[in-house]
């Protein structure tokens, strides 16, 4: 499958500028150009893929280290003391730009920010669903 060209293809290959926040060797950390609040950023991997899942062992790695240290950053520069994390995969869950990214969103007395419904189920089968999801894990399905 071939993956589409994105915007954050053309900040990493240095066509499109940005407010850098953060880069390394594996993550690029920048401010949004359509915040939801003051301080939203985007973090995305260097590795090009559009879906977490998708990601490497190693790149996923590296998001992990820098969330935490790029979250504080926000809250240390913006005086939130409140956020969201946001990561979407495929477009039924609302991804617009197909490159795996997370949003590291501000909360404000002010309203600013991600608003969010959440409208809670039931579990039913979750003893067959757990085990069936502990079967992909064991037999390599979900590692790559």
């Amino acid at each position: 499958m071939t993956r589409m060209t994105t915007i954050f293809d053309a900040i990493l290959d240095g066509e499109l500028p940005c407010h850098r926040v953060f880069e390394n060797e594996h993550v690029l950390a920048f401010l949004d150009i359509g915040p939801l609040s003051r301080g939203h950023t985007l973090v995305i991997p260097k590795e090009r893929r559009a879906q977490l899942h998708e990601l490497s062992d190693d790149a996923s790695a590296e998001i992990g280290r820098a969330l935490p240290r790029i979250a504080r950053a926000v809250l240390t520069a913006t005086g939130a003391t409140a956020y969201n994390v946001l990561q979407n995969n495929g477009s039924e869950a609302h991804q617009s730009v197909f490159h795996v990214h997370f949003h590291i969103i501000p909360r404000f007395d002010d309203g600013s920010g991600l608003g969010i419904g959440w409208t809670p189920g039931e579990l039913t089968g979750g003893e067959d669903l757990a085990a069936a999801v502990a079967r992909a894990i064991d037999d390599g399905e979900a590692t790559r």
